[in-house]
């Protein structure tokens, strides 16, 4: 991750409920938006581990209050995904459209959807795992879908032990030391650090 990943998580607060008086925050998503989907493109999900400030939210706040269970692999689905996907796009599209074009109310659109998704990240993080949210958050299924099998994470088969360090670091539960494709691995680089035998690295 990037030294300024930890403290990313604050602008999640500072949109979510400064917003709700600043509508104007709301627009930060925008920026958000575009900067994750240009990402995807070359790296997969890489913005989800190092530059989204609810990752790191998630990773350095709810972290603090999470019961760290196993997350439910149904969430992986893209039977959940999807249709999550299509009815957050949905019911975003629609309150945009009854904005008539009004800046503030426009923004406050952006800060509510962000209050929203926010929520259900820290309920979801406390009760389960940080990132439990990140298994089916619809911009991270986007990203998934654009650039999942770029910037793969290589393993080293006559280095690695099999100690399980890295998938014990992972915030996603991946099975790291597996030579599969994982569109869902964030790029974090926590598993390469972790691991004492350098049998990992990221293949552009």
């Amino acid at each position: 991750m990037l030294k300024i990943t930890p403290y990313l998580g604050i602008l999640v607060i500072i949109v979510s409920v400064a917003g709700l008086w600043f509508p104007l925050l709301g627009y930060f998503l925008l920026l958000v938006f575009a900067t994750l989907l240009i990402t995807s493109v070359f790296r997969g999900r890489w913005f989800c581990g190092n530059l989204c400030p609810r990752g790191s939210f998630n990773d350095f706040w709810v972290g603090q209050i999470t019961r760290n269970r196993k997350i439910p692999a149904i969430l992986r689905s893209f039977w959940v995904r999807v249709p999550l996907f299509l009815l957050m796009m949905g019911f975003m599209g629609y309150r945009l459209l009854s904005t008539q074009g009004l800046i503030n109310q426009i923004g406050m659109v952006f800060v509510i959807m962000c209050l929203a998704t926010t929520t259900i990240a820290l309920l979801a993080g406390a009760s389960i795992s940080p990132r439990t949210w990140c298994t089916f958050c619809p911009m991270g299924t986007v990203q998934n879908l654009i650039g999942g099998h770029k910037y793969q994470l290589q393993v080293e088969g006559s280095k690695c032990i099999e100690c399980n360090k890295c998938e014990k670091s992972c915030p996603m539960q991946l099975d790291v030391h597996t030579s599969t494709i994982k569109p869902d691995c964030i790029k974090c680089g926590r598993c390469i650090t972790a691991c004492p035998t350098k049998a990992l690295s990221f293949k552009a």
